[in-house]
């Protein structure tokens, strides 16, 4: 999206941030946001704001591993800021895959298509996260292969993992979220 913080875009006036807050809010006790920018315009959200402490861009898992660190659960979900129709049963389907399949991480998928960055794993899995960063580690799929991972199925409603990273797409989803009214940026977002 050019360089813009994706999760303060605005999809019908909310931004896509306030968009998985109310999705996920009711599927877990306690919610963490990773954010690098923005950070006063997040914690506005009303939830604690958790920078990466890896240097450089390290992507999602940097997120990941302050969430496991920090979180008071022995479970984690990680949902991405950009896909504002997350499922609202994510959490107790992906749980479910979980404790049926004794697995460590459990991972959304669609038809033949996983969703890597909708998981829900152990806090248990902080040392050897922090370990996998530190070591140069970066690809989230290098770092689950180590794992026992369950991909779970969400044949049922693949729309709901789609993401937005264009501006088209962000036009797409107000379309189909009700009609298009007011896409953009928020203020200070950029």
């Amino acid at each position: 999206m050019g360089g813009v913080d994706k999760g303060l875009q605005l999809l019908q006036s909310r931004p896509l941030i306030a968009w998985v807050l109310e999705r996920l809010g009711p599927q877990v006790d306690e919610i963490l946001v990773s954010a690098n920018q923005n950070l006063e315009r997040y914690r506005s959200f009303g939830h604690p704001v958790l920078p990466d402490e890896v240097g450089g861009f390290a992507g999602p898992l940097a997120g990941l591993e302050r969430g496991l660190a920090l979180a008071r659960n022995e479970l984690v979900v990680a949902a991405p800021c950009d896909s504002p129709f997350l499922p609202a049963m994510l959490v107790a389907r992906l749980h479910q895959g979980l404790s049926q399949n004794e697995a460590e991480l459990a991972v959304a998928r669609t038809g033949e298509q996983p969703h890597p960055v909708f998981c829900l794993c152990k806090r248990s899995l902080h040392a050897d996260l922090r370990d996998y960063l530190a070591g140069g580690g970066r690809k989230i799929d290098a770092w689950y292969a180590r794992l026992r991972v369950i991909e779970v199925p969400f044949d049922d409603m693949p729309e709901a993992f789609s993401n937005i990273n264009t501006r088209e797409e962000l036009q797409v989803h107000a379309e189909q979220a009700g009609g298009a009214r007011e896409i953009g940026t928020e203020p200070g977002s950029r």
